[in-house]
Formats: C-alpha cells, structure tokens, sequence
C-alpha cells in the first residue's frame, strides 16, 4: 500500500518535479489550471452620457449583437438591451465583474437578452458581434487590432470610450462628458 502510493506520487510529480493531478479510474495526468492572469486595466465605470454617446454613435438597433471588451459592471450590453433591443455580450477577467454584471442584468430584466463571460478578451471569440465597444488604453486597442479586423465582419462598428487605435483613423469621433467617443468600421476584406 505505502509502495503503491509512493509510487503514484513520484508519477504525479512526472519529470519536471511538479506536481499534477492523477486520476488513477481514468490513469490519466492532468495539469493544475494555471492561474488566471490579472486584468489589464482597473475597472473605471463609463459614465451613462457616454454609454448613451457610444451606443447612438454605432447605430445599435435590435438587429445589433454587441460586445464590450472588458466589460465591468455590464453597463453597456445592459443598456444596449434595454434602449435599444439589441442582444449583448460582456467579456471581463475579473470574476467579480462578472458576478456584478450578471446581477445586474437581472435587476435590468434583461437577463435574456445579455449574456456575460468570464474571460480573456484577447482570447475570446468575437466573430457574432456587430458592435464592438472597448474602454481599455491605446496600448490595449492596438494590440487588439488585429483581431478585431481578423474576427469580425466587414462594417462591425468598434467605438471606444477616450482612447484611440494607433495610427488607425476613427470615420466618427465626438466630444462628451470631458472624453472622446471614438468608432471605426471593419473594412472590406481585399
């Protein structure tokens, strides 16, 4: 006995010396998840008068899916669903952002028209959205350009809350609440 689970020990650990889990029913290894990795950016809320701004800017109607990249508390797919009838998306790395939201979307009674997800937002398949929203840095929205134009169809609406693209140019841009709105179109495939 004392042999048998030393011995299932030593394989657990494996060559590396680390341990991973070993379920002798199935006598397979699996590695321990590794840890998520910390958001990218604290959770700032965007004020309601630019959440207003950014979904108008975009067009949304009830035809519109819409993504927010980061969402935080969920306020934009909340607000999307419930002004404008459009279904709704949040992606957030933080748990508890998740949590917030998903409670949220309930007090909103639009628990069925949104849906949030844990995730990373630069992993996570975008491909349904016909509105993307980001409050994220420069930095953020230009490492998430490229699959932004991989992912998404051509005229995909992308609007940011303060922050730009890089060298990419906005075809909208407007002025509220002491920040730019910012949006930019897919453009056709060549």
């Amino acid at each position: 006995m004392y042999r048998r689970n030393f011995v299932t020990a030593l394989a657990a650990m494996g060559a590396s010396g680390v341990a991973r889990a070993y379920d002798p029913a199935r006598m397979l290894f699996a590695q321990a998840a590794a840890p998520r990795r910390t958001p990218d950016v604290i959770f700032v809320p965007t004020p309601d008068i630019v959440v207003e701004k950014m979904l108008e800017m975009a067009a949304v109607t009830e035809h519109d899916v819409v993504y927010d990249l980061g969402c935080g508390d969920g306020r934009i797919p909340i607000t999307a669903a419930q002004r404008y009838g459009a279904r709704g998306v949040g992606i957030d790395i933080d748990p508890e952002r998740i949590r917030e939201s998903r409670d949220y979307a309930v007090r909103a009674q639009v628990g069925d028209r949104v849906r949030f997800v844990e995730g990373d937002l630069f992993e996570s398949d975008i491909s349904e959205a016909t509105v993307v929203t980001l409050y994220l840095l420069t930095s953020l929205n230009t490492k998430l350009r490229p699959k932004l134009l991989r992912e998404l169809k051509p005229g995909t609406r992308v609007v940011s809350h303060g922050f730009n693209m890089g060298d990419w140019e906005p075809v909208d841009r407007a002025y509220v609440g002491r920040t730019w709105v910012l949006m930019w179109r897919i453009p056709a495939r060549i």
